[in-house]
């Protein structure tokens, strides 16, 4: 398989990335500088955070292009898929403004936290878009369809509520001595998480015998990239609830990848990379 340009260079940004965080565990394993420039070179780890979803976003927006934009299924599930991204590198955008320029404590709710959101939001709606495109709707006309409907939800949402709320949160959801704000990102940020990963779960067992051909791949790729980021939010709010977290922490690794496997699913899901065979009335 031939890799065009905007993929090599969303893997080599990663290789690069993954290059500076070896020297890093390298540094802190060896102590070989003091503490407070080590947590100064951690800092750097953001901006790839910043960086790989964005360009991925660019790109992907350019791939949209490429299946008729909004005319298509598939044009507007890589259009949302590609805002996400580009929704959370603003979040990122926010977050480095507030470690690099300003000498306060990054206040949560932010402007950071607005992006994070937006970007669920997208990923969400990309994912329920591209869900129709690759045939979901036509399982869910036999009774082993209609029954994993009703099943994958309660599932997610019963290790949702013991990963996110029981551990990572302490067994408590919101913090009623907070203000308003902060209860709306604190009731929307694990209500986004469960969504995201009940539609991956449901695309990937309810499209699994009709999912084929040349574009199997890529939407593999795209719900190994989503499950990443769910794995990578439950490790956040476990890290923060237990005052663990810091910027560098190897969380922020499982964050650069997840956005690294989304922003790669998503330009390998292109009509000009594979040649031959178009995908089915998209």
């Amino acid at each position: 398989m031939k890799l065009d340009n905007s993929l090599k260079t969303i893997i080599s940004l990663y290789i690069v990335t993954v290059a500076f965080w070896l020297v890093l565990i390298i540094i802190a394993k060896y102590s070989f500088t003091e503490e407070s420039s080590l947590q100064s070179f951690r800092l750097f780890t953001q901006i790839p955070l910043m960086i790989i979803p964005f360009v991925g976003g660019i790109l992907g927006l350019k791939n949209s292009m490429s299946w008729g934009g909004r005319k298509s299924i598939m044009g507007r599930s890589s259009l949302f898929l590609s805002s996400g991204l580009i929704a959370w590198a603003s979040g990122m955008i926010a977050w480095n403004y507030y470690i690099f320029f300003t000498n306060i404590e990054i206040p949560y709710p932010s402007f950071a936290d607005v992006g994070y959101v937006l970007g669920l939001l997208f990923f969400i709606i990309g994912i329920s878009i591209l869900s129709k495109a690759i045939g979901v709707k036509f399982a869910l006309r036999n009774i082993q369809g209609k029954i994993l409907l009703f099943i994958i939800p309660v599932i997610v949402i019963i290790i949702s509520i013991y990963l996110l709320i029981n551990i990572a949160r302490g067994g408590v959801l919101i913090d009623i001595s907070g203000s308003y704000l902060k209860l709306f990102f604190d009731l929307l940020y694990p209500l986004g998480d469960v969504v995201i990963l009940t539609v991956i779960s449901l695309v990937y067992f309810l499209s699994k015998d009709i999912l084929g051909g040349k574009y199997k791949f890529p939407v593999l790729i795209l719900l190994t990239g989503f499950l990443v980021f769910y794995i990578s939010d439950f490790m956040f709010s476990y890290t923060t609830t237990n005052g663990t977290y810091f910027n560098g922490h190897l969380v922020d690794f499982l964050f650069t990848t997840s956005m690294f496997i989304l922003s790669a699913g998503l330009l390998m899901l292109n009509p000009n990379f594979h040649g031959e065979n178009d995908i089915t009335n998209i």
